[in-house]
């Protein structure tokens, strides 16, 4: 039922290029999605970032399905105080850096401002995979180039090229 309440969701939107669909996607270290959500052109990034977390379920060999990673690494875009306590809440490591709008308003509110936002180099080095992975789902033609209209069928596409890519890394070298 929640598979069906995001493609009723999912809808073309107008942004500068004309009638869009924006892709937000996890990935995990090895550039393998983990799950997908589809919006329309105009939709900002923030607003999807507990969609996209809540989307993860990773299935083990013995046990329950996996939900919660160890870290987040996500880019300046998902910089906001909800997205940080969402994650806090859950007990997952935050590796986002802070606005320098953000960090302005907070120098400016001087000692009621907090602490300053920190976040790990090396682990925020790895953010990349994210962009991997959309380069590799895009090897595609017909997703690179959005050839399906609707959005269903192109979320379809999407999960199919990521089984596509899980499966693939699963083979031995």
């Amino acid at each position: 039922m929640r598979h069906r309440i995001r493609l009723k969701a999912a809808r073309l939107g107008r942004s500068r290029g004309g009638l869009t669909t924006k892709v937000h996607l996890s990935a995990d270290r090895r550039c393998r999605p983990l799950s997908f959500v589809l919006t329309p052109g105009q939709a900002g990034d923030s607003p999807q970032f507990r969609a996209v977390l809540t989307g993860i379920k990773v299935r083990l060999p013995v046990g329950r399905p996996r939900t919660r990673p160890n870290s987040v690494a996500a880019d300046k875009a998902y910089s906001s105080c909800g997205n940080r306590a969402y994650l806090r809440q859950r007990g997952i490591k935050a590796v986002i850096p802070e606005k320098s709008d953000q960090a302005a308003h907070r120098k400016n509110r001087g000692s009621r401002g907090g602490r300053p936002i920190s976040h790990d180099q090396d682990l925020y080095k790895q953010r990349n995979t994210a962009e991997r992975c959309i380069n590799r789902i895009k090897e595609w033609r017909g997703l690179a180039f959005r050839f399906d209209k609707t959005p269903g069928s192109y979320l379809a596409g999407l999960h199919l090229r990521g089984a596509v890519l899980w499966i693939r890394s699963l083979r031995p070298a």
